[in-house]
């Protein structure tokens, strides 16, 4: 089972849909919203390479980026071998 952690913030649209389609494959992961404690958006951004906004996700600590980019590997076909990595 792959770890997939998912940096998100309350009301953020492309969070929900990103973790839609991460259930939709039946997905376990670790949601962290930036805004619940103090220090959590700056860690994400040293491990998203500088980038801030959210959602950044990472598959077995591999940076995939955004829902932009979860959504482009889905159509690429190269999310579920990822989802299936152990």
């Amino acid at each position: 089972m792959p770890t997939i952690e998912i940096y998100t913030s309350r009301f953020c649209g492309y969070c929900m849909r990103a973790k839609m389609l991460l259930q939709d494959k039946g997905a376990n992961f670790k949601e962290i919203d930036v805004n619940s404690e103090q220090g959590l958006r700056q860690k994400m951004t040293e491990r998203a390479q500088g980038l801030t906004s959210v959602p950044q996700i990472f598959i077995n600590g591999e940076h995939i980026g955004g829902c932009d980019e979860l959504y482009a590997l889905e159509r690429a076909g190269k999310l579920d071998p990822k989802l299936a990595a152990a």
